[in-house]
């Protein structure tokens, strides 16, 4: 692969993921860093070692680089995405796509006019500067897996799915960072920050939903923040099938995330965390099991093991001339499921 020299916009919590995976990858290499915050600009660069800027503009017209990562908070994920674009630049963009659909739809629309009128790649490649989304769960061994068996049809038909993702916060987390408690920065609470993988997989898996029935509540943290920390939905998928989803951030700890499918021939289940993978039970008697991959970059165990496997295809992929197979249009349908429920919920924005 190509020497490709990266820039890192936001350096937050998820940041430490992406300059692991970019250290742990053969042929990438971080250039920069860019911040609002001074303090945390002074931080990157006395931990990181390369210099730090106020704005990806500056990033980028001081440094050239190749591609950015952003990681920022929800509302300033698109601004940082465009301006790399219009400079002909590479993007790798944390989840979501964006805080609102509005603001998604902008992206792809971005895009599509950047693939009509295409402008000088700054690697010097042709075509269009691709945008990824890090929805890295897709990359894990057990939903890779579960996907083939599901698209080849060993499994038979599918006859409904449920998915739980039962985590716990605390009033400490949305103080120290008091964004991820707005709709106005956050775009929302527990599904668009951290049960928007699960949401990711269930449609990817099972095809797009059509239709979202439930609601989405504040059971612990009313009076803290403004967003919800439960969701009890029902998933209606394209071909009748459906999927039982649960979520909730008021359990007393973690527990793994679970994803089930039931299926004429076998019972799948998918489990997170250590020891996570997939188990088949084949309803001749079988079973078949595939483990999990352990996670080398940094970071918190339940934000998945394979962003450095999504980071290495991303770079892997630029040469050829296809979009990133999860870019912006692909990422619209977790952040539409999630939009219903606030919709039918009657909160959001």
């Amino acid at each position: 692969m190509a020497q490709r020299r990266i820039g890192l916009v936001g350096y937050g919590d998820v940041s430490v993921v992406h300059v692991g995976a970019i250290e742990a990858v053969e042929g990438l290499e971080l250039v920069g860093i860019a911040d609002l915050d001074p303090a945390a600009r002074e931080r990157a660069t006395a931990e990181t070692g390369v210099p730090a800027f106020a704005t990806v503009e500056e990033l980028i017209d001081a440094l050239g680089p190749d591609a950015i990562h952003v990681t920022t908070p929800h509302d300033q994920h698109v601004g940082p995405s465009l301006a790399a674009l219009e400079r002909g630049v590479h993007v790798l963009q944390e989840k979501p796509l964006a805080h609102t659909l509005a603001e998604g739809e902008r992206l792809v629309a971005a895009l599509g006019e950047a693939s009509r009128v295409p402008a000088p790649r700054a690697d010097g490649g042709t075509g269009v500067p691709k945008i990824g989304i890090c929805f890295q769960n897709r990359y894990n061994r057990a939903s890779q897996e579960l996907h083939r068996l599901l698209t080849s049809g060993e499994l038979g038909a599918v006859r409904g799915a449920y998915a739980s993702v039962v985590w716990t916060r605390t009033p400490e987390y949305y103080a120290a960072k008091p964004w991820r408690g707005r709709w106005q920065n956050a775009g929302g609470g527990l599904l668009i920050n951290q049960a928007i993988h699960t949401l990711d997989l269930v449609q990817w898996l099972l095809g797009p939903v059509e239709r979202t029935d439930g609601l989405v509540s504040q059971r612990k943290f009313a009076g803290i923040t403004e967003v919800e920390d439960t969701a009890e939905l029902l998933l209606h998928h394209a071909d009748g099938v459906t999927t039982s989803f649960y979520a909730t951030l008021t359990a007393p700890i973690a527990r793994p995330v679970e994803l089930e499918v039931e299926t004429d021939l076998a019972y799948a289940e998918v489990r997170s965390g250590t020891g996570g993978g997939l188990t088949v039970h084949w309803k001749d008697g079988r079973v078949d099991s595939f483990s999990e991959r352990v996670a080398t970059a940094g970071g918190r165990s339940y934000w998945g093991v394979s962003h450095e496997e999504l980071i290495r295809d991303f770079y892997a992929s630029l040469d050829d001339p296809a979009p990133f197979w999860i870019g912006p249009a692909e990422a619209m349908a977790s952040l539409r499921i999630l939009k219903d429920a606030y919709r039918i919920s009657g909160v959001g924005n």
